[in-house]
């Protein structure tokens, strides 16, 4: 099947899976016109990259998960650490932005929001960078 269809089916857009291509992710084989024809393990591998992109794994780390999915040596202890590695990352994005989001909202109140020019959330993004 053809970039068009395969994108369809796995629900990514043909950019996304020339990019994928082209960093060594996926390698559909090519009929004798030079299109891309790709298989049915193909489109698994596509929807195994695009729910483990929506999970928020790296392009690298989704190399090394296709790497563990298709090493039946593996061991589940291996998968389980990098997706804690991950998780530990989710949670520091997490607390940054609930900082942001406390910080914000701080702003937000000590803003009288009415005709005077003073405004605490301009002052406080004038202030220099700690």
């Amino acid at each position: 099947m053809n970039i068009s269809e395969a994108g369809r089916r796995a629900g990514l857009p043909p950019k996304t899976i020339r990019f994928y291509e082209d960093i060594g992710l996926i390698q559909p084989a090519r009929m004798h016109n030079g299109y891309r024809d790709f298989s049915p393990e193909d489109l698994h591998r596509l929807a195994f990259l695009r729910r483990a992109r929506a999970l928020g794994f790296s392009v690298e780390e989704c190399r090394q998960l296709l790497g563990l999915y298709h090493d039946k040596t593996r061991t589940s202890a291996d998968v389980k650490r990098l997706a804690r590695e991950h998780l530990t990352r989710v949670d520091e994005q997490l607390a940054e932005l609930q900082q942001m989001r406390a910080t914000l909202a701080h702003l937000i109140e000590a803003c009288s929001g009415d005709q005077s020019p003073d405004c605490p959330i301009l002052a406080d993004l004038a202030q220099p960078a700690k």
